[in-house]
């Protein structure tokens, strides 16, 4: 399997979107969740599309599959939160 161009993905320039979304709706919270759900928020956030060009440049389908499902699994994570 040829490596995917990250830049070419949907799926990644929308999560690069909803990381500048989390990034602008988290610098709202009050100072006391600056550790707590700030930090974990858009740390969960960024492993979205994080997770999708690491799966990009694996050698094959299996490994990219899993890597969607690992920023799949992060997109349920950060909907908890909210």
């Amino acid at each position: 399997m040829k490596s995917h161009r990250i830049e070419d993905l949907k799926v990644w320039s929308k999560s690069m979107a909803l990381v500048k979304e989390v990034y602008l709706a988290t610098a709202e919270l009050p100072n006391e969740e600056r550790f707590g759900l700030l930090s974990q928020n858009r740390r969960c956030a960024v492993s979205i599309p994080s997770n999708i060009a690491e799966g990009a440049g694996r050698n094959n389908k299996n490994e990219f599959y899993q890597f969607l499902g690992i920023a799949f699994g992060s997109t349920y994570k950060l909907s908890y939160n909210y």
